[in-house]
């Protein structure tokens, strides 16, 4: 049942709210991804002081906005030509409340601080969402892997880890992989963690290979997830994936997944994409075709018109939302959906939105999707399908054991529809019913929240 708020009590916590962001952005400048992440968390929290105020005189979200601990540090390394090279690396150790901080190793030129503790921020409510026994952090470096031999990128791993090691651990904070960390990567960074250490610590790490204490599904399970959560979102509606014309954005890991899983369930993926431009394919893309482009051979999406001719390659990512679709996965980065590609993709028809990225859809482009009745799975609940299983392999390397393939996807799944039924009960007790933005952070700040109170002023 929805709840009926005064409007005094409205206009106090919408004051209470806009002094907290106000700070934020104070303590904060030029960290625009990071004011970003917290505006549109704090907005929707609103309803939540009006009705409960104690969360106010507990300090709950002045608490929530500042990290617990952020690490910056140097990160030195040798190329194949004899060079030092330099770069920066992070962690951001925002939230442990619900348990170890959890959040993924993002190499990529554009980290920055802003961006890890954007990043950081929307785990702690991820994580939460998930039901597991984690807390919210993130990490990286401005360290780019493209172009980069194998020996280049073991020695960076290796550096990168060598002050790292520092501040994780399995009941401690325990990274994963992100944009520019794979399995290769994090296995690298395994290695030297144990070197350091003189110690098997399994736990330390989720991503790893199957064959060291890595999960089965790992691999799958972000853009797996997406699928689970939008499937749950065209059901409310009577809709589902079987025929219905789906564009991806990005090839990657989450993007490969989620058409993987889409075409299972009987839809046509038309597009996607990577840094350089996209594809478009109508008789349906080839995923055999991008995974050995991607995985295997390590090069970008344009080669894949040369094996299939009648699909076209543009350069530049923003116009594949120009593309007609029932069903846009924006899968790649932060902001690729802005306000003017949200108009296209309603003009066009589009009848849901799942985002398998981190916050990959700027604020104008949600409110565009919502005032137009689009079905909105935001990315802190849609996204939650990696972190989800990596916390089930922290479980399954706390027990030294190992499950099946199919019994690591039927827990993601049931985690993925447990996400969307908690989100969709908030946003209906807090008076926004169907909006699945204000219903995945008001579940998942009060999670957090209540955690917090219980365990007084740290």
């Amino acid at each position: 049942m929805s709840t009926i708020l005064s409007d005094e009590s409205m206009t106090q916590a919408k004051a209470y709210v806009e002094k907290v962001y106000k700070t934020v952005i104070a303590r904060n400048p030029y960290e625009s991804e990071f004011h970003q992440a917290v505006k549109e968390i704090l907005e929707s929290l609103t309803p939540v002081f009006a009705k409960e105020p104690h969360y106010i005189k507990h300090g709950i979200l002045e608490r929530i906005v500042e990290p617990e601990r952020v690490i910056t540090f140097r990160v030195p390394w040798v190329d194949d030509n004899g060079n030092v090279q330099v770069n920066r690396g992070f962690r951001v150790q925002f939230n442990s409340a619900l348990g170890p901080y959890k959040g993924g190793l993002r190499f990529h030129p554009s980290v920055n601080a802003s961006i890890i503790k954007f990043l950081g921020f929307e785990q702690i409510f991820k994580n939460a969402l998930t039901g597991q026994p984690i807390g919210g952090g993130k990490g990286g470096s401005d360290f780019d892997p493209k172009g980069k031999s194998e020996q280049e990128i073991m020695r960076f791993t290796q550096s990168f880890m060598t002050e790292l090691y520092k501040y994780i651990g399995q009941d401690v904070d325990v990274p994963a992989g992100d944009i520019g960390v794979g399995a290769r990567e994090i296995g690298y960074m395994y290695g030297q963690y144990k070197r350091i250490r003189g110690s098997i610590e399994a736990g330390v790490l989720t991503g790893k290979g199957v064959g060291y204490g890595g999960s089965l599904g790992r691999t799958e399970a972000t853009g797996y997830g997406c699928i689970y959560f939008v499937e749950e979102m065209l059901k409310s509606k009577g809709l589902s994936f079987k025929d219905a014309t789906v564009v991806v954005s990005g090839s990657g890991n989450v993007s490969i997944y989620a058409i993987e899983k889409a075409q299972q369930l009987g839809a046509r993926v038309v597009a996607c994409s990577d840094s350089n431009g996209y594809v478009y394919d109508p008789q349906g893309i080839n995923l055999a075709t991008v995974k050995r482009i991607k995985e295997v051979e390590r090069k970008r999406i344009h080669e894949y018109v040369k094996e299939h001719p009648h699909a076209t390659y543009t350069e530049g990512c923003e116009g594949i939302w120009s593309i007609p679709c029932d069903i846009a996965l924006p899968c790649a980065t932060q902001n690729e959906i802005s306000e003017a590609s949200a108009r296209q993709l309603v003009a066009n028809g589009v009848k849901a939105v799942g985002e398998g990225a981190n916050m990959p859809s700027t604020l104008e482009a949600i409110d565009v999707f919502l005032k137009n009745g689009v079905l909105f799975g935001p990315a802190k609940a849609a996204n939650a399908g990696g972190v989800a299983v990596s916390a089930l392999e922290m479980s399954q390397n706390s027990m030294r054991l190992s499950w099946t393939f199919e019994e690591v996807d039927a827990k993601l799944h049931q985690i993925m529809k447990n996400i969307y039924e908690s989100s969709v009960k908030a946003a209906e007790a807090y008076g926004h019913p169907g909006n699945l933005v204000v219903g995945a952070n008001i579940a998942g700040f009060k999670r957090v929240a209540d955690a917090m109170i219980a365990q007084g002023v740290v």
